[in-house]
């Protein structure tokens, strides 16, 4: 049986990790893009969403799909630059939350010795793993998979796995924070903190205030936003001091200007904190 024949099809919260590659798939092929992905459209492509994918029922909904993705694309380059910066302060393991289709291990040049821990669900873990085959995808560090569910002991799978709390991680929750309820959110938090030493560094994407109620309100089952259930705090800096971390706070709007994309569009209400947090562990 081939690997597409044994590949389980995309389904719940993990789905929208292939929704995500599709976006960086389609970066990928623009001239000036943030980034290159190469495993992306290959990604999109086993989960049904290559080339293309069903079009947004009305304008709002096409408005808002374009919304979703350029907060993926600059998302995307904002972590790639702080695991850049980790690696060059002489960080050398990094732990993906939640990993989905993540292809860092695979698309960025990393220092030697470095061990990248890639945790998340086994479904999205062997749907990948086809891919990779696929593709004969080769990591450019050590790369170790962690199958456990984020509600469950992934610390002590993670320690398992051979990651060691006694030297700095880089730690990446991208995209997963806004799925978790706000008692698993700190739950999380205090997780991460309790396996960090300190030097270990973080990047963080919270769902901005308001997020849900512009998004979510009419979103289709299933689709990503019907699945949000969080918004980051009304002080995410302050609330990552509490937690032992020293944190900066930038918008979508802030970032996306700095990398050549801004948005021309005005803002539709008072810029709020930012949903894009960078921390060290003090």
């Amino acid at each position: 049986m081939t690997d597409e024949q044994e590949r389980v099809q995309p389904s719940g919260v993990w789905a929208t990790a292939v929704g995500v590659a599709r976006v960086r798939a389609l970066e990928s092929e623009r001239e000036n893009a943030l980034f290159r992905d190469p495993l992306a459209q290959a990604f999109a492509a086993a989960g049904g969403l290559w080339p293309s994918s069903p079009p947004p029922a009305d304008e709002a909904a096409r408005r808002r799909r374009l919304a979703v993705s350029l907060s993926i694309v600059i998302r995307t380059k904002f972590l790639d630059d702080l695991l850049r910066q980790a690696s060059a302060s002489g960080v050398r393991q990094v732990v993906l939350l939640g990993a989905g289709m993540d292809s860092r291990a695979f698309r960025m040049d990393w220092p030697e010795g470095t061990r990248l821990f890639e945790v998340d669900t086994a479904a999205p873990l062997d749907f990948k793993a086809s891919v990779l085959r696929q593709e004969r995808a080769v990591a450019r560090c050590e790369r170790i998979t962690v199958a456990v569910d984020l509600r469950a002991d992934w610390p002590g799978a993670l320690a398992a796995a051979g990651h060691d709390p006694a030297v700095p991680t880089a730690w990446i929750a991208e995209g997963l924070l806004i799925y978790l309820p706000a008692d698993a959110v700190e739950l999380l938090l205090a997780r991460i903190s309790a396996q960090s030493a300190a030097g270990s560094r973080m990047g963080l994407t919270l769902g901005s205030r308001g997020v849900i109620e512009r998004f979510g309100a009419d979103a289709a089952p299933g689709s990503a936003a019907s699945m949000w259930v969080s918004e980051m705090p009304d002080d995410p800096v302050g609330w990552l001091v509490g937690h032992g971390w020293e944190a900066d706070s930038h918008t979508l709007r802030e970032r996306a200007a700095a990398y050549g994309r801004p948005i021309s569009t005005p803002p539709q209400r008072e810029e709020q904190p930012g949903g894009l947090i960078s921390a060290v562990r003090r």
